[in-house]
């Protein structure tokens, strides 16, 4: 009889965590095809697929045994996990409740010798429903409405007190919890914030005030569960141009993590106590547009860079803790292995060494949190465009793992005090 099994045997696990999936009870050398289906919170669609061939004793164990086609080749055994595609091209898979649901992903098991066409109506032979969670058990989510703030504060369970980071995401808008929620998971008390277009928040701020981000390491802090006394920055995209500025002005920010980001400010002025940084003149001529239509932005701000001077670019050298780079090397939205290098060449020649790089070939721009599906490209709605963010799927899926695994590390170390025995 054919079996197809899944642990841990719960069936329900972190989002971020392994599954070990194998099936027994075939044919030997038999060709079979694992299928994995998601349906989001919207109701799209998203599934992979790849052949594997039984060995003599009629198992397939994707911990061992290689893909041998489908929608990655060779031994992965997350692949059906990270592969999934989305049935309307374009779609961006993003877990909205992070609390009381997970996303279930189907694992099936059919015949190779069942056309394709016949498999979306036919009857697997066998399979088993997985619960993906975006939260541990016992994870709490406050909502922050505090001030100005707007966001929601994820801890762990237990009295803490936990190391405090603050998640922040791109300027899309909403407010974005699924990493701040894992990152509780992991151990972190940690603050989604919002910057726009999320409740009162304005959808297209004038300026970027960092006093408002200064407001949000402050509120952390001073919560009883969180351990200081400093906080941590976890950044992408346009927040990981907000998260370098906090760790510049801000003592409090001892160690920041920066996603595919710039050096510089761009698409607008930020504010802090008065003083103003311009952001750097962005030229639309050298916006490409590839033959899907898909809009390439990573050297848009090439012309400016080249002629601007030192004061364009954030003086990172003011900063006191430290930073991780992280950078995907095939990012079309910008040139964030290039903006990387000039901040650490820019912290060298002042002779700090307060970094790290990691810089992975074939990643795009959106990395996520491991086993979360690529996504090469996307609508961009303050653009009325559709973005191409790059990325090849098997690379970017080893480098989402390798760094996540990073950055828990990274925050580990600068944010919990070494506690040395006095003799």
């Amino acid at each position: 009889m054919i079996q197809l099994t899944a642990t841990p045997a719960s069936t329900s696990t972190l989002t971020d965590e392994p599954v070990h999936i194998r099936a027994t009870g075939l044919r030997p050398s038999q060709i079979v095809i694992f299928q994995a289906t998601l349906e989001d919170e919207k109701g799209n669609l998203f599934h992979s697929q790849a052949y594997y061939k039984a060995s003599e004793v009629g198992e397939v164990d994707l911990d061992h045994a290689p893909s041998l086609g489908g929608d990655y080749i060779g031994v992965h055994p997350m692949g059906l996990f990270w592969s999934l595609k989305p049935e309307n091209f374009l779609t961006k898979l993003m877990k909205r409740d992070v609390m009381t649901s997970p996303f279930l992903v189907q694992i099936k098991l059919y015949d190779s010798n069942l056309p394709l066409a016949q498999i979306a109506a036919t009857d697997p032979k066998v399979s088993v429903t997985l619960e993906r969670w975006y939260r541990a058990p016992g994870v709490t989510r406050i909502q922050v409405q505090e001030g100005h703030l707007r966001g929601a504060l994820f801890l762990p369970p237990g009295e803490g007190r936990f190391p405090g980071v603050i998640d922040l995401f791109a300027d899309i808008g909403g407010l974005i919890e699924y990493r701040a929620s894992l990152l509780a998971s992991h151990g972190f008390a940690a603050l989604a914030l919002a910057y726009c277009d999320y409740e009162d928040l304005p959808l297209h701020p004038e300026k970027i005030e960092l006093e408002y981000f200064e407001e949000a390491v402050n509120f952390l802090l001073r919560h009883p569960k969180v351990l200081g006394p400093g906080v941590g920055i976890v950044s992408i995209s346009k927040g990981a141009e907000i998260g370098l500025s906090m760790a510049i002005h801000l003592k409090q920010v001892i160690a920041t993590v920066l996603i595919n980001g710039p050096n510089f400010v761009f698409s607008t002025p930020q504010v802090y106590r008065g003083q103003i940084s311009q952001p750097l003149s962005f030229s639309p001529q050298l916006v490409s547009i590839n033959a899907l239509g898909l809009a390439q932005f990573q050297y848009c701000f090439e012309e400016a860079r080249s002629k601007a001077s030192e004061t364009f670019f954030l003086p990172i050298e003011k900063a006191q803790g430290h930073f991780l780079f992280i950078v995907g090397e095939d990012d079309k939205s910008i040139n964030s292995k290039a903006y990387a290098e000039q901040a650490t060449e820019q912290l060298r020649r002042n002779g700090k060494d307060n970094w790290t790089l990691l810089s992975y070939p074939g990643a795009g721009h959106m990395l996520e949190p491991p086993y979360s599906p690529l996504c090469c490209a996307s609508k961009l709605s303050k653009l009325h465009l559709f973005m191409q963010w790059g990325g090849e799927v098997t690379l970017h899926a080893a480098a989402q793992e390798h760094s996540w695994k990073e950055i828990q590390k990274f925050l580990r170390k600068r944010l919990i005090p070494v506690v040395t025995s006095q003799l």
